[in-house]
């Protein structure tokens, strides 16, 4: 089943988690290590987070090196709150 772009938006910043780390991003691109940093949940926890934040378009993932960086997508947040 699919769920429409704006379902995943909302759906995605239902959790507390996952809009603390899209606030750390508005800061710049970061690291799962540096994501998790402030929480009490384990980096694959944190990645399961990252997951829900890109499939909702929120979040885009590259490669640098050996890194993995999670960089803010901002649009489809502006598109929310049109």
């Amino acid at each position: 089943m699919s769920v429409d772009p704006l379902s995943a938006v909302f759906g995605a910043l239902a959790d507390p988690t996952r809009r603390a780390i899209l606030a750390r991003l508005t800061k710049g691109d970061a690291n799962v290590a540096e994501l998790s940093a402030p929480f009490r949940v384990s980096q694959p926890a944190i990645s399961q987070h990252l997951k829900v934040l890109e499939q909702a378009g929120l979040i885009s993932r590259r490669r640098r090196a050996t890194a993995r960086l999670s960089h803010l997508e901002a649009e489809p947040l502006r598109e929310a709150t049109a």
